[in-house]
C-alpha cells in the first residue's frame, strides 16, 4: 500500500516525526551549500542525516520534494519590513536587508536549489512564486505608508514597486551570477524609488485604489 506524506502541519511538535524531519532537512540544506543542486540526491541525505533512505522516498519521495519542504522554512523567515518615516529610506533599508539575506551562502544556495528545481517540478515553481508574492505583499506596506503621508498618489502599485527593487538583486543573484553586495541594493532602491515618484507605478488615469 501506499503511503502518502504527511502533511507538516500534522506533525507532533518536539515528536520523533518533527526531529528526523529536522535532520533531514538541516542535511539536505547543508548538502546544497557544498554541493549545489546538480549534488543533491536522497541517498547523500539519507548518509547524513542519519535517516533511513526508505523513510526520505516515503515522505518527500524526490529532491524536488525536499526542496519545497525547505523553501517553506524560508517563508517562516520573515524580512523584517523598514518604517523609516521615508519611502526612499524604507526601500533603502529593504534593498540591503534583502542583498544581506543572500549574502549568507545558506540562502543563496537554497534560491538556487529552488530556482533549479522549479524548471522541473510544477510544486517546485509554485512554492517558490508563493513565497515571493507573500514576501512582496507584506513589504508593500511601505507602499500604503507613502500614499498616507502624501509621497506617492492614491493608487500607486505597491507590488509592482517592491518587485522592482528586488529584481535586480534577484537578476545579480540567479543571472549573472555576480556579488548580491550593497551597491547593487542600493541601485535598486534608488531606481524604484524615481520610477515610483515619475509615476511608473501609477496608472495616469486612477483615481485611487478600485
Amino acid at each position: 500500500m501506499d503511503v502518502q506524506p504527511r502533511a507538516t502541519g500534522a506533525v507532533r511538535p518536539g515528536g520523533r516525526t518533527a526531529r528526523t524531519r529536522a535532520a533531514v532537512l538541516a542535511a539536505a540544506q547543508d548538502e546544497l551549500e557544498e554541493a549545489g543542486y546538480a549534488g543533491l540526491t536522497l541517498e547523500k541525505v539519507a548518509e547524513r542525516s542519519g535517516v533511513h533512505l526508505a523513510t526520505l522516498y516515503r515522505r518527500w519521495r524526490t529532491v524536488e520534494g525536499l526542496v519545497v519542504d525547505l523553501l517553506g522554512e524560508l517563508g517562516k523567515n520573515e524580512i523584517p519590513i523598514p518604517d523609516t518615516g521615508s519611502l526612499k529610506d524604507d526601500l533603502r533599508a529593504l534593498a540591503l536587508e534583502i542583498a544581506a539575506l543572500y549574502r549568507q551562502p545558506r540562502a543563496r544556495a537554497l534560491v538556487e536549489g529552488v530556482v533549479a528545481a522549479a524548471v522541473r517540478s510544477p510544486e517546485a515553481s509554485t512554492a517558490w512564486a508563493t513565497v515571493i508574492a507573500e514576501r512582496n505583499r507584506l513589504a508593500s506596506r511601505i507602499v500604503e505608508r507613502a500614499v498616507g503621508r502624501g509621497e506617492l498618489p492614491p493608487g500607486a502599485d505597491g507590488i509592482a514597486i517592491i518587485s522592482a527593487v528586488g529584481a535586480p538583486i534577484y537578476y545579480r543573484l540567479l543571472v549573472a551570477r555576480g556579488p548580491v553586495d550593497d551597491e547593487i541594493a542600493e541601485v535598486a532602491a534608488a531606481a524604484a524609488h524615481a520610477a515610483a515618484l515619475g509615476g511608473a507605478f501609477t496608472p495616469g488615469d486612477s483615481p485611487g485604489p478600485p
